[in-house]
């Protein structure tokens, strides 16, 4: 019998209306998806800042640019 705590209060999943087992699931997926895009904005602000310091270092060194080589 697993339970889902919910505002201090423990619910037994096997027991929940039909209605509060689709919105459950709903709340998982959605918790899935916003863990995803959380990676995903990790990932974006890495190479974001990645290319702040490479344009940091072209503005200090115009030669910087033709030097530096990514993938």
């Amino acid at each position: 019998m697993p339970t889902i705590q919910i505002d201090g209060k423990d619910y037994d999943t096997d027991t929940l209306s039909d209605e509060a087992k689709k919105q459950l699931s709903a709340l998982q997926i959605v918790d899935n998806e916003i863990r995803h895009l959380q990676v995903q904005l990790g990932i974006a602000n890495t190479a974001r800042n990645v290319h702040v310091q490479l344009l940091k270092a072209a503005l200090a060194d115009p030669m910087v640019g033709d030097t530096i080589k990514l993938g």
